[in-house]
């Protein structure tokens, strides 16, 4: 029996490697480890099996490359997110991603933030700079409604929190079944209900045409004074122009922001100098060991497919999970 021929793409390969040779015998392994030497590499090498990272960002990720090789079957995602790929031909290549890989971190930053704007932290910080004492006042997130936009793995890791510290959790998702711990659940149509009842907003979507700024002026608008927003998803969910804007007339008491429209955010951005945003360098699923959690998972995966079995967490192009 041939051995499968297995490309990795990605700039650390040695942090997967030895699980790989560990746990995967019967393949040829090769690396790739920038974007702009894939198409080659893969015209090159020819693999079937393509496990990719998207280790630079969208611009310049050599899409086109891998949905038209020919040799490959099937890629393996290391993240979540699959929208710097798509769309691809379904009938011809398998897409899998590490869904679940970031969950735990990404609650834990969702949740951090919420408690960061509730409990004033921000005002405290800016008189901490400042070396003003001055009266002060916390507040409790128990009894705040959070609306969860976004119900896949991040979303119920952050309705659990969320309903540890009293908080009431609503949310919406594509398919409006019940979840635990979410009190309510709504499929997109009813956006606005869900947001006219929310103290604060998770966005954890997959970008979709369908969800490309899903959250607009009129969301925005819609909204509690004083709400909090906090986005994990994919730069592109939220419309910036209309979170700026909602910032700067007091709409929102402050967001927490993981992903932008354009990616590194540009430093004339004035998202940076805001006194009442959280701006952080896409990293909310980026932890200690993240790697070799999502390649343990792949190799899981790889062994369900030689047993005949069905591979987890499949992707549909136009779902984005």
């Amino acid at each position: 029996m041939n051995a499968m021929k297995l490309m990795v793409h990605y700039d650390k390969p040695e942090l997967v490697l030895d699980v790989l040779r560990r746990r995967l015998d019967r393949m040829d392994l090769t690396c790739c480890t920038s974007y702009a030497a894939l198409p080659e590499a893969l015209e090159d090498e020819q693999p079937e099996i393509l496990y990719s990272v998207r280790f630079a960002g969208t611009l310049g990720f050599p899409r086109e490359a891998i949905v038209t090789c020919p040799s490959l079957k099937w890629v393996s995602v290391g993240g979540a997110g699959i929208d710097h790929l798509a769309p691809w031909d379904t009938s011809r290549l398998t897409v899998t991603n590490a869904a679940g890989v970031g969950a735990e971190t990404m609650a834990q930053y969702a949740m951090a933030s919420i408690l960061h704007f509730t409990l004033g932290f921000h005002e405290f910080t800016a008189h901490q700079r400042e070396r003003r004492w001055s009266d002060g006042m916390v507040a409790t997130v128990r009894g705040l409604t959070l609306a969860i936009l976004g119900l896949g793995n991040t979303g119920r890791a952050v309705a659990a929190l969320a309903v540890a510290f009293g908080m009431r959790v609503i949310g919406m998702r594509a398919n409006p079944i019940a979840t635990q711990n979410v009190e309510h659940v709504v499929g997109p149509n009813d956006l606005r209900h869900l947001l006219e009842q929310a103290d604060g907003v998770l966005v954890c979507l997959p970008l979709t045409p369908r969800t490309r700024h899903l959250v607009d002026r009129p969301q925005f608008s819609t909204m509690k004074c004083g709400c909090v927003l906090v986005d994990v998803s994919r730069g592109g969910i939220v419309r910036q122009a209309a979170l700026l804007e909602s910032l700067q007339n007091g709409r929102l008491k402050g967001a927490a922001l993981d992903v932008f429209e354009t990616e590194p955010l540009p430093r004339e951005s004035p998202l940076w100098t805001m006194p009442n945003v959280i701006v952080t360098p896409h990293c909310s699923s980026v932890y200690q060991g993240w790697e070799r959690r999502s390649i343990e998972m792949f190799c899981d995966n790889v062994e369900r497919w030689r047993r005949g079995e069905k591979r987890q967490n499949v992707v549909d192009p136009c779902r984005g999970y």
